[in-house]
């Protein structure tokens, strides 16, 4: 599909800075198929620009004054229909970034990465993909405080239970950041069956996105060792 055929992704843009907003706006622009439908200063404005222009793809930076972003990321993802959310910080492996991913986020994003990047970040977020690589992933959860560690463990692994042995299997490959195609290759299964397993894994476990799966799968300690070097 060529850029000009792609559907309008729409982007609502959440920092503080206007300054950064106009920096963001600047670099989307060039884009075909994105299309940014509101700015907002803070996470209480997000929200309520959010639900006015419904947008496909949210900008939210974390740090905020009033309504901070990681509590307008918890309540955009809790709507129906939720926009896709990415957060914007200045920090790589921040616990504010994991309360993110927790709370549905599609991923994160550095203030300073290339707009190249941040264009194709957006049009994977749009489509639901999470934005985190897989070695970026575990550097998020390796960052996880160690205290509680063991009840943790227990409460991902009593959640885990509530999947069959071959749901199970296809969780802890999503967790190591495996594609479906790949999945499919690996666990000898054709590409809808995988996609169905991984549609049924989301609904038991009432989460958002295959990057909540890998932080379940991690607290569980049940990290696939092939991708633990």
């Amino acid at each position: 599909m060529a850029p000009g055929d792609r559907p309008t992704i729409t982007v609502l843009l959440a920092d503080d800075d206007p300054v950064v907003r106009f920096g963001l706006r600047m670099m989307l622009s060039g884009a075909p198929d994105l299309r940014v439908v509101a700015e907002a200063s803070d996470g209480a404005e997000a929200v309520e620009l959010a639900g006015r222009h419904r947008p496909d793809v949210v900008l939210m930076d974390i740090r905020m004054p009033g309504t901070d972003g990681l509590t307008a990321t918890e309540t955009l993802r809790s709507r129906t229909p939720a926009p896709q959310v990415m957060v914007l910080t200045t920090f790589d492996a921040d616990a504010h970034v994991l309360r993110a991913l927790r709370a549905g986020a599609a991923g994160f994003l550095l203030k300073d990465t290339p707009p190249d990047e941040l264009v194709i970040a957006i049009r994977h977020a749009a489509q639901g993909r999470p934005v985190l690589s897989p070695e970026v992933t575990r550097r998020l959860i390796n960052r996880v405080a160690e205290s509680g560690q063991d009840t943790r463990r227990a409460a991902a692994r009593r959640r885990l239970e509530a999947l069959s042995e071959r749901e199970r299997a296809i969780a802890v490959e999503i967790g190591s950041g495996r594609s479906n195609a790949e999945i499919a290759a690996r666990q000898f299964l054709g590409l809808t069956t995988v996609k169905t397993h991984a549609s049924a894994i989301l609904a038991k476990l009432d989460l958002n996105n295959r990057v909540q799966v890998a932080l379940l799968v991690h607290e569980a300690g049940l990290d696939d060792p092939e991708r633990s070097e």
